[in-house]
């Protein structure tokens, strides 16, 4: 029996109830969806951050050269102003210097030349003036772009902080499973995602067969060669990918800049109806348009599914759909088109 102030050891803590496959699945599928919204906030911070750095980049640039040019002013200014004090600018009007010369025509020549000195002072003053003011705009313009960048900067390390720990609360999720509960949930998830691409099929909402752009099959052509690259968050090649990384890249591969994230190129492409998806389209899903995928033609897509996957083809309806958009709309579709997996 343990004596008065003994130390008595916890109980141990009981384990959290076991929760149906089901319950786990809609738990993961959750955290999956937060940690790519953290994704795609932290590249469109990336974007702006790289934008940013270009402008500071040119107004350092421009106010360099604004320097050099201002130096130059006030030399010659200074010139000038030497040239002054030695007499060899007249502190008389030329009328008074042609009264009082006795060469007539020697004055109207000094008077000639004094009005041209006259005249590159005062061209030199506006340039100092004008120069000057430049100046001072410029370097207080890069003041507030380095501002900006700065705080993009301190924005950007945020949302990478956000990135990990919703990567970490997956991690967490998955490592309490076990096998059996692992193996169940990738049934499960394998099943609803069939269930799902049969009744969109079933539902005549994508009906023909389409070709796509010449550009499009360019786009297509790359993403089939990323197939089993890693999805890494943030990535955008060679290497490896995230969604929009992959997207982004197959179309600037084929000639066609688009934005670099899923929300960006939902809200700034063209939008088609899913009825008339063709090869190349961009697939967009969940009501943020956090994800995307590039469609390939008999409802399929090519995708970055998420962290601890690959690129990989998948069921076109495997998420929730949101909608389509088309980088290259107005093309002309290929006569004929055989994907390069055929």
């Amino acid at each position: 029996m343990a004596g008065a102030g003994a130390l008595v050891p916890p109980a141990a803590a009981a384990p959290p109830p076991a929760q149906p496959v089901g319950a786990l699945l809609v738990q993961l599928r959750s955290l999956y969806q937060k940690a790519e919204e953290a994704t795609e906030a932290y590249n469109a911070t990336a974007e702006k951050l790289k934008k940013q750095r270009a402008k500071v980049d040119k107004l350092d640039e421009d106010l360099a050269e604004t320097r050099i040019a201002l130096t130059a002013s006030r030399d010659a200014a200074g010139r000038l102003a030497r040239e002054q004090y030695r007499g060899t600018a007249s502190p008389l009007s030329p009328y008074v210097t042609f009264l009082l010369s006795g060469d007539p025509q020697q004055a109207l020549v000094q008077s000639h030349e004094w009005r041209r000195a006259a005249g590159r002072r005062a061209v030199t003053v506006d340039r100092l003036t004008a120069g000057e003011k430049r100046s001072a705009a410029l370097a207080s313009e890069a003041r507030d772009a380095l501002n900006v960048q700065q705080t993009l900067a301190a924005t950007q390390k945020q949302q990478r902080d956000t990135v990990q720990k919703r990567l970490s609360e997956v991690e967490r999720l998955l490592s309490s499973l076990d096998g059996a509960q692992l193996a169940e949930l990738r049934r499960l998830e394998a099943g609803q995602a069939d269930d799902a691409q049969r009744r969109f099929l079933a539902s005549a909402r994508l009906t023909g067969s389409r070709t796509p752009s010449a550009a499009g099959a360019k786009a297509i052509d790359f993403a089939y060669q990323q197939l089993g690259k890693p999805y890494v968050w943030g990535s955008e090649g060679p290497e490896s990918f995230d969604c929009s990384g992959l997207t982004s890249q197959a179309w600037a591969h084929a000639g066609d800049a688009i934005p670099r994230t899923s929300q960006e190129q939902w809200a700034s492409l063209p939008r088609v109806p899913l009825s008339d998806l063709r090869p190349g389209d961009l697939v967009l899903y969940f009501e943020g348009a956090t994800h995307v995928a590039l469609y390939i033609g008999n409802g399929l897509v090519i995708q970055a599914p998420r962290t601890g996957d690959r690129v990989k083809i998948s069921p076109v309806a495997g998420n929730p759909l949101l909608g389509a958009v088309r980088p290259d709309a107005g093309a002309p579709p290929l006569a004929s088109y055989a994907p390069p997996g055929d």
